[in-house]
């Protein structure tokens, strides 16, 4: 989901590169001084494209303050990464949903504005989402396995991160089941 928005920011920021190695040269070949673009934020497009790259993977919701300005400059200078962000936020929301029939609704929404509004960008997410459509719902019934799941992996990361290695790898199975069941 997040992988498109991520292209669309790395190929924004290639053109903001190659624009100012252009202007480098230009200024190069007229004997003067380059100096970038200021936004207001203090940040050149180069790193503004860069700085944003943890916020687009975040819902809105979660954004600092700081995080909130240099987004608005963004998606004001880039409006087709605002509609890519917005986009794959929905599709991000559809798994926050507590009911199955609802999130179904959405999911099909979804799908069809994808192929209707961004044919190639969201091909791969779409084409997953079609191989999966029976299997997907289910997750809606399994919360809270999902939840012990990862809960139980944070613990494994944690034992490992506490032993700080493993030096018998075939005795760290029988120190696991030891440490948390």
């Amino acid at each position: 989901m997040n992988e498109f928005v991520q292209q669309v920011r790395v190929g924004l920021r290639r053109q903001e590169m190659d624009a100012e190695n252009r202007a480098i040269i230009h200024a190069r070949a007229d004997k003067k001084r380059y100096v970038a673009e200021e936004l207001p934020n203090s940040d050149t497009p180069k790193q503004l494209l860069a700085r944003t790259r943890n916020t687009l993977n975040q819902p809105k919701s979660s954004w600092s303050l700081s995080q909130h300005l240099r987004m608005s400059i963004a998606f004001d200078r880039y409006p087709h990464l605002q509609i890519t962000y917005e986009h794959a936020m929905r599709l991000r929301s559809i798994y926050e949903q507590k009911h199955k029939a609802i999130a179904a609704e959405h999911q099909k929404n979804w799908k069809n504005d994808s192929h209707t509004c961004y044919k190639e960008e969201f091909a791969t997410q779409v084409n997953s989402v079609l191989n999966h459509i029976y299997t997907i719902p289910n997750f809606f019934n399994l919360w809270s396995t999902h939840a012990n799941a990862a809960s139980f992996n944070t613990r494994i990361k944690l034992f490992r991160a506490i032993q700080k290695g493993v030096s018998d790898v075939p005795f760290f199975p029988v120190q696991a089941r030891k440490a948390f069941c």
